[in-house]
């Protein structure tokens, strides 16, 4: 967790960069968890240094474990193939293999991209249509259950090297701190969810994007957040949480670098497909737009208590959603005391278009993993979140199985419960976020440097204890990558608070 920057007037020697933080001493969640490979970290020890790289490949390498636990969650579909309802009672439902069957896959990449006539038609976002179409294209001729099953098997070899990638990025985004990867790599959230639909792919995307923000290549992050928003749609307020922290740090010029590569890449993948096939390109947007309230959201309890909205209703209400989205964002970064982090103005957000959208399957937890290890929230946060995404998952899963057979499915009002009770919990992690943000000492540095100067030119000296609150005013900026790991090229720029409230 990020911790406290130093009070007016207390002095707290900068840390040393190259050393990595261990958790056991700052999360008891991870401390108790150590006594199973031998206990915390004892008190004469000496920190890990120059161990990133490390690190960061032993959580890349843990990741394995999750995704094998997720693939084994599924045991039942691969042995007994995915048919309705038993893949719901089972609790092993994925899109992946549906999609293969249902979209026909199999026909080819060339004639998706090309929109020849019986081409599939996938309800996607451009890049992973296109990806999702070429990765069909290595499953070998065989028996229809046989092939869905190959198609299962690349895709979950994909999401592995997708997971530990991103655990990777991650991990190297934040140097001081890279056990904070573990959210990813050993997250309960990722073994539920990262084999049910693609959308791994976006979620990876974003965590190199923001891995190359951090180290000042503000092109390739462009071009990589461009790249997310072709397989997903959240991404793009990744990039406004950049935005946002640029115009609070006055770093315009490098924001808008960014923003340009990532416009650039966007519509060179977009325009590119719809050259070939224009009904693939804006397949997913059309079919969102048409949309009425979907599984996981807020906006489908009218129908399950037997008065559903209209389409347009629930379009409204989701738009209403990213402008909360938006609104929420800019207060919290422009009128913090503090400048917040990227992470922390992204994950509230993100959460609050989830918990206002359309549609919030079981994947969409997905995107909020990474976010919640930049964020550096405690353990305890994460498993609270995980257990009621656990509780979600159990239960929609009976409740769409009980559609089919009545007698043994969930109740509509104890899948209401559920729902809500996920919803709360993703709030909880906004609630968290927002507090610790908002929670930061504002930075004295500038006000220090005008103390200075204003004695300096009235030829007055500084009174003593004044003069060691600017001192550790000073001493502020050696913490300020702790603040926001991802500050990239607005390290060091002034935070000059923009709005303010009463």
């Amino acid at each position: 967790m990020a911790r406290d920057l130093p009070r007016v007037g207390e002095r707290r020697p900068p840390e040393t960069p190259d050393l990595v933080t261990v958790p056991t001493l700052e999360d008891p969640v991870v401390r108790e968890a150590s006594h199973v490979v031998g206990g915390p970290m004892g008190r004469y020890a000496v920190p890990l240094a120059h161990g990133l790289r490390v690190v960061a490949a032993l959580l890349a390498a843990l990741s394995a474990l999750t995704m094998g636990a997720a693939v084994i969650e599924r045991a039942h579909c691969v042995d007994q193939g995915w048919s309705t309802p038993d893949q719901f009672w089972h609790l092993c439902f994925s899109d992946l293999p549906a999609t293969y069957k249902d979209n026909g896959l199999s026909v080819g990449a060339v004639p998706f991209l090309t929109g020849a006539t019986g081409s599939p038609t996938l309800a996607q976002p451009p890049l992973t249509a296109v990806t999702m179409t070429v990765v069909a294209q290595l499953v070998p001729d065989g028996d229809a259950q046989h092939r869905m099953l190959l198609y299962f098997v690349l895709w979950a070899a994909l999401a592995g090297i997708l997971l530990a990638l991103t655990t990777w990025w991650t991990a190297m985004s934040v140097p001081r701190t890279p056990f904070r990867a573990a959210h990813v790599a050993l997250s309960p959230v990722v073994v539920l969810t990262v084999v049910v639909a693609p959308d791994v792919l976006g979620v990876a995307l974003v965590a190199a994007g923001l891995w190359a923000w951090r180290r000042e290549r503000t092109v390739a992050a462009g071009a990589l957040l461009g790249l997310a928003v072709s397989a997903r749609s959240y991404p793009v307020l990744v990039l406004v949480a950049l935005l946002l922290v640029g115009l609070r740090a006055g770093r315009v010029p490098a924001v808008a670098r960014t923003l340009g590569a990532a416009a650039g890449t966007v519509a060179l993948v977009t325009g590119l497909l719809a050259l070939l096939n224009p009904d693939a390109a804006l397949a997913a947007y059309r079919a969102w737009a048409g949309s009425a309230a979907g599984f996981g959201s807020p906006w489908v309890l009218p129908q399950l208590a037997g008065y559903p909205l209209p389409a347009g209703a629930v379009t409204v209400l989701a738009v209403v959603g990213w402008v909360a989205a938006l609104l929420a964002g800019a207060v919290l970064a422009l009128s913090s005391p503090r400048r917040p982090g990227v992470a922390e103005v992204a994950l509230v957000m993100v959460a609050i278009v989830l918990v206002t959208g359309k549609s919030v399957p079981v994947q969409s937890s997905l995107w909020l993993v990474p976010l919640v290890a930049l964020v550096g929230l405690s353990w305890r946060d994460h498993l609270v979140w995980a257990g009621v995404e656990a509780l979600y998952f159990v239960t929609v899963w009976l409740y769409i199985a009980g559609l089919s057979t009545p007698d043994r499915g969930l109740p509509p009002g104890w899948y209401s419960f559920f729902l809500v009770l996920r919803l709360a919990g993703m709030a909880w992690l906004l609630v968290r976020t927002w507090r610790m943000a908002r929670s930061r000492w504002p930075d004295l540095r500038e006000e220090a440097q005008e103390r200075r100067r204003t004695a300096a030119e009235a030829g007055h000296a500084l009174d003593p204890q004044l003069l060691e609150a600017l001192e550790a005013a000073d001493e502020e900026a050696a913490v300020e990558e702790e603040t926001d790991p991802l500050a990239g090229p607005l390290r060091g720029a002034r935070d000059e608070l923009i709005v303010r409230f009463g």
